[in-house]
């Protein structure tokens, strides 16, 4: 069996990961830093947006594709997948918004927990399967 929704929000994802980078690209230009963050709170914060995409996304993809290929029902997949998928949108702009505003704890604060709750339901449903 083919993962279609795991490989169609796989690639929306993929799209925003590129799109991550760029923001991230055109930070570093901006500031003339090649690597680290030169000390810069922008684009540390844009660096630790994309790092965390990339270190949270795929375990929730692979799992949510073992899941899809396992016969977890379309529904779960896909609750699981757009859930997965508005979280990294609102992450970053949570990363970015001002230190302690509502905006930041709210959009961060969101996409990291939905995140979690996305990887910790794929894991339960893989185990109960």
């Amino acid at each position: 069996m083919y993962p279609a929704l795991t490989a169609f929000y796989g690639a929306l994802l993929g799209i925003l990961f590129v799109a991550l980078s760029l923001w991230v690209s055109m930070a570093r230009a901006r500031h003339r830093v090649h690597h680290g963050d030169g000390g810069h709170d922008d684009l540390q914060r844009r660096i630790r947006s994309q790092a965390n995409f990339a270190e949270y996304v795929p375990l929730a993809l692979l799992l949510i594709g073992m899941a899809e290929v396992g016969g977890i029902p379309p529904a779960w997949i896909n609750a699981l997948l757009l859930a997965l998928l508005l979280a990294r949108i609102a992450h970053p702009f949570g990363m970015t918004a001002r230190e302690g505003s509502p905006r930041q704890y709210g959009l961060r604060g969101l996409g990291m927990l939905v995140t979690w709750a996305v990887i910790l339901i794929a894991a339960v449903l893989l185990l109960l399967r």
